[in-house]
């Protein structure tokens, strides 16, 4: 059930979720606020309350991402093939570029991210990159590559990240927007 909490000037509206987890967290993946709690968990109104700036901050990205959503266009041309070869073309490249190796990469469907980096050192790959422009798929190997030099979004992360991508934050702004546009065109696998 929707609740909603006044912060500043907004009235923000939000639902709270139970998992069998065990820390909360905040989540605006789909431009709504999302609580995600523990079971047992009271009070989510202390939660939002230390949380406020950046549920404020976060409202505001997202309402400019919503809106720049309404400019862009996917790519329906593509195939998971020609991304697969894409991707794997960039792969090769980037090794070099970077001086690390990838073991495996892997594509599926995936409901929060476009990629991601195991401990292994295999890269896995949303395939929904396929509707996104070329450059922003090289844009997200290249991040996930990244992590096999720096595994958290430390400082020095977003260093390497900047030093091939000095616009790397338009590239994060463009990927949430076209995340939104992806997910309101494939509600049915969302849900």
């Amino acid at each position: 059930m929707a609740q909603q909490v006044k912060i500043n000037d907004l009235l923000i509206s939000y639902d709270i979720v139970y998992r069998k987890i065990k820390y909360p967290r905040l989540e605006f993946k789909t431009g709504k606020l999302r609580l995600v709690l523990p079971k047992n968990y009271r009070n989510h109104e202390r939660l939002i309350e230390k949380h406020k700036d950046w549920i404020y901050r976060r409202y505001w990205e997202m309402q400019a991402a919503l809106k720049s959503a309404e400019n862009i266009q996917l790519d329906l041309n593509r195939t998971e093939e020609d991304l697969r070869y894409l991707v794997h073309s960039y792969v090769e490249k980037l090794e070099g570029e970077l001086d690390v190796s990838v073991n495996m990469v892997r594509f599926r469907k995936m409901k929060s991210k476009w990629g991601s980096c195991s401990s292994e050192r295999n890269i896995t790959i949303n395939t929904f990159l396929k509707y996104l422009p070329a450059d922003f798929i090289e844009y997200v190997v290249f991040h996930e590559m990244v992590h096999l030099i720096e595994w958290k979004h430390s400082k020095h992360f977003w260093g390497l990240v900047s030093a091939r991508y000095r616009g790397y934050k338009e590239y994060e702004k463009g990927l949430l927007s076209y995340w939104l546009l992806v997910r309101k065109n494939n509600r049915a696998f969302f849900g």
